[in-house]
């Protein structure tokens, strides 16, 4: 019995924390795209291969991962005191499990990038420093806590970070010893992108709203808080039109982002007039609907278009 306790006390915090099946299809869209994309700006009409779209998956998929367990690290104290409903709080899961995961996911990662290209580990490297910085809070946490935007634009940089080793695992293996020219529009995307889903998953109504718990809708207002997201989703398409450009696709990304765009910005409107409980959830649901759409529209869908009829 004991080892069924322990699956499912690990299922239980997966569903909680890391929902696989919710999380899943937008990461392997994002490692995909990355790899699609950079095989579309060296002039390639197809994927690289299993090899190097596996290694971006698990990869990327493990990173995610790093940054929930970085997650409870730095807010176990706040947690602690205003979440205990959490599965670490009430002890479902305790840190030094979780530290042990994490030790698990840099020996895949690393076995992983081996069996690809050990060239590229000096990134992988970076992207692990970046995150045990992030779990510390860059060692200035009462500082950046002050500051929201700059603490989240601090942890939104490991976007592009994971972002970038991903296209590695195509062009390094390629024999390419630079990256693409262009790329440096896509991971644009990334970041801004990575804003778009954290605003849009900590704006509540005034009833959601927990002590202790700095939602952007708290901190902002929920108009403003809206407004930012908004913005932030139209920055997003347009850097996403640029990355576009290389690849000749900005016609269909256009067209596509701007409809979603809408369709968010009447969800954005139904939610300021409304109020009601759990009225943010739609515009959180809404901001993985708009990643996935977004890295699909950027690599997958391109590379498959090019391959039938060269772009």
């Amino acid at each position: 019995m004991a080892p069924l306790r322990e699956t499912n006390r690990w299922w239980v915090y997966q569903r909680e924390r890391f929902p696989v099946p919710a999380h899943g299809p937008v990461i392997l869209a994002f490692s995909l795209s990355a790899i699609a994309y950079s095989a579309l700006l060296r002039g390639a009409t197809s994927l690289p291969g299993w090899r190097p779209c596996l290694v971006a998956f698990v990869s990327s998929f493990l990173s995610f991962l790093q940054l929930r367990i970085a997650d409870e690290f730095k807010d176990f104290d706040e947690d602690s005191r205003y979440r205990p409903y959490r599965p670490v709080p009430r002890g479902l899961v305790y840190l030094r499990d979780l530290a042990w995961v994490w030790a698990g996911c840099i020996v895949v990662q690393l076995l992983l990038c081996l069996w690809l290209s050990p060239r590229i580990l000096w990134l992988l490297a970076a992207t692990w420093l970046y995150l045990l910085l992030m779990t510390k809070e860059f060692f200035t946490r009462r500082w950046l806590k002050a500051h929201p935007v700059l603490y989240m634009v601090s942890h939104m940089a490991i976007m592009p970070l994971v972002d970038f080793y991903a296209t590695t695992c195509d062009w390094a293996p390629a024999g390419f010893a630079h990256p693409p020219r262009g790329l440096l529009w896509f991971l644009l995307v990334s970041f801004s992108n990575g804003m778009v889903v954290e605003i849009g998953r900590k704006i509540r109504s005034p009833q959601d709203e927990e002590r202790g718990v700095e939602t952007y809708s708290f901190l902002w207002g929920a108009r403003r808080a809206v407004l930012v997201w908004l913005a932030m989703m139209i920055a997003t398409a347009g850097f996403a039109c640029m990355a576009a450009r290389g690849i000749r696709f900005e016609a269909p990304v256009f067209l596509i982002l701007a409809c979603v765009v809408l369709v968010a910005a009447a969800l954005a409107i139904r939610f300021l007039r409304t109020q009601s409980s759990g009225g943010g959830k739609p515009v959180e649901t809404m901001a993985g609907v708009w990643s996935l759409l977004l890295y699909l529209d950027l690599g997958v869908v391109p590379l498959a278009v090019s391959h039938w009829r060269p772009l």
